[in-house]
């Protein structure tokens, strides 16, 4: 069985039940859809809950089904971390074994800033781990009194700078984290992803953060499953953030979007294109708008949302694609703090050329889904993972 295309629709940040190390990363108890449900008393989502999503977790107001006929189970991470890099490239092959350099506890070293207004010719303000909608509580309006830039940073490997779009424009915006990029490649400061976050508004709880976010990440240190399909003459559609996550590297065609609705919009009006290859979407807002700012109700609801879309998605899907939905790691809005948490990843595969359907064994690392999309073009498979396409039936 064969597939002439491949969607891979990554629910960011919806995990599904603490992995075995979940202790060492201050994670004990967190499992995002499980928790959700449980604080929200239940949740509503038919179309997942018939591609076995309730029979890798407890979710309150979710069945266990039988004799659906997809195959379902779940990822355990492989690497080490809990980021959005990190889960993203173990999908497609690569093993991440020195987690990326974090300034949540310190911010950023002087000698950085100093630099980074040196080559900007603004002034820097915050310098702490804290949230998109805190930092520009706190210092929105000053930014706008000032022009100086807001750099902030979160429990990920991350850079950000915020600036209000009529203070500083979108291009200077950019320029300055391509300014940061480059300097956060000396080793003992590379950071993952500098992200420009620009925002409008006119003051304290009036601000909002735009479409125009832009992320600068590190390119990945091997060759993936992307790279594979691209070079085999395979189109590598990407959908929202995951252009930026690869850095541009085996990526054939980038679709920037605004919201989880957009994505999978725009992913819909892929379904009435003709080519071969694959579909990488990310939805972000789970993770940045519902998770980040610990906000069940809101991200019970955008799950809901989602499952709509999903059932229109799938019932437009021609009979020769494959359809893999799954996350990149935790973001349980019932831990403490604000971080991302160490958990599994669903992994829900479909077609409807399937005749049977099965609940699968634990799989050891995300790299499965690359391995099994490898597999599928027939392209070079990574030297992590193991391909599912044996088992369709």
């Amino acid at each position: 069985m064969k597939f002439k295309r491949v969607h891979l629709i990554v629910m960011d940040s919806v995990g599904v039940g603490e992995l075995p190390d979940a202790k060492d990363y201050g994670d004990r108890g967190s499992n995002t859809i499980g928790n959700i449900s449980r604080v929200t008393k239940g949740m509503k989502i038919p179309m997942l809950e018939k591609l076995g999503i309730g029979n890798l977790t407890e979710i309150e107001g979710v069945k266990k089904v039988k004799n659906f006929k997809g195959y379902s189970c779940k990822l355990g991470e492989m690497s080490i971390g809990k980021d959005t890099m990190t889960g993203h490239w173990e999908m497609v092959g690569l093993k991440v074994v020195e987690p990326f350099q974090t300034f949540t506890d310190t911010g950023f070293p002087k000698e950085l800033l100093d630099e980074l207004a040196k080559r900007s010719g603004r002034n820097i303000v915050g310098n702490k781990s804290a949230s998109g909608t805190e930092i520009l509580d706190e210092l929105g309006e000053h930014q706008m009194n000032t022009g100086d830039l807001i750099v902030y940073t979160s429990a990920d490997s991350v850079l950000q700078i915020a600036a209000h779009e009529e203070i500083i424009p979108i291009k200077e915006l950019w320029s300055i984290c391509e300014m940061a990029r480059d300097i956060t490649m000396k080793e003992e400061w590379k950071v993952g992803r500098i992200i420009a976050r620009p925002y409008v508004g006119s003051g304290k709880g009036k601000f909002t953060r735009t479409s125009n976010r832009h992320d600068y990440a590190l390119k990945p240190f091997g060759r993936t499953t992307l790279d594979e399909l691209k070079d085999g003459g395979l189109e590598v559609v990407s959908i929202g953030k995951i252009n930026d996550i690869f850095d541009t590297e085996g990526i054939t065609r980038a679709i920037r979007t605004v919201s989880n609705k957009n994505g999978m919009d725009e992913i819909i009006k892929i379904l009435e294109e003709d080519f071969k290859g694959l579909v990488f979407l990310n939805l972000v807002d789970f993770d940045a708008l519902y998770g980040h700012r610990r906000d069940p109700k809101g991200y019970r609801n955008e799950i809901e949302a989602f499952d709509k879309q999903l059932g229109e998605f799938i019932k437009k899907m021609p009979e020769e694609d494959l359809l893999l939905v799954t996350a990149d790691h935790g973001t349980d809005p019932t831990q403490p703090g604000s971080d991302h948490t160490r958990e599994y990843v669903p992994l829900l595969m479909y077609s409807k050329q399937f005749k049977l359907g099965k609940i699968l064994e634990v799989g050891d690392t995300f790299a499965n889904i690359g391995a099994t999309i490898a597999d599928n073009f027939g392209v070079k498979k990574p030297s992590i993972g193991k391909s599912y396409m044996n088992i369709f039936k």
